[in-house]
């Protein structure tokens, strides 16, 4: 029996995870409110092929699929640490937004980094988050990573 099964029947909390600062800040909230719900938090790590110049695939050695999942172990351990256990882990060959939109059919929530720059830009989704707002199949929540200056409000 899969981790997935054993959770079949608990509401879903989807998160993003890349391995960006982002994404971390939108694990850590997904864990703390799949605590206070009693939802199961499935962390989604997406990876694709990069584009090919000239026919030749860059790269061609590298297993992309295995990078994804280290991506992904390295980003739940930063952060969650030993709250890790508790997670349903998946990593699917794919565009970031299309996996995620797949993965929350079903779900309750749907939780992302934004990728935002500051300044004018930091007002702005990032393509990922903008398009998963759009057209997701439940609510979506979408942080931010703080400023350098400004405090991490833990119960963000």
């Amino acid at each position: 029996m899969t981790a997935a099964e054993t959770h079949e029947h608990q509401p879903r909390i989807v998160v993003g995870v890349d391995g960006s600062p982002a994404s971390q800040v939108a694990l850590q909230w997904a864990v703390r409110q799949a605590a206070l719900t009693g939802a199961v938090v499935e962390a989604v790590t997406a990876w694709q092929f990069p584009v090919t110049y000239g026919g030749f695939l860059a790269d061609a050695g590298t297993d992309w699929q295995t990078n994804a999942h280290a991506v992904q172990d390295i980003a739940v351990k930063e952060a969650l640490g030993d709250e890790a256990t508790a997670l349903v882990r998946r990593v699917v060959e794919g565009h970031s937004a299309g996996v995620l939109l797949e993965a929350a059919v079903g779900a309750e929530l749907l939780v992302v980094g934004s990728r935002g720059h500051g300044g004018f830009t930091g007002m702005l989704l990032g393509s990922v988050s903008e398009n998963v707002v759009a057209h997701a199949p439940c609510a979506v929540v979408v942080l931010r990573t703080p400023a350098r200056d400004e405090p991490v409000d833990s119960r963000a």
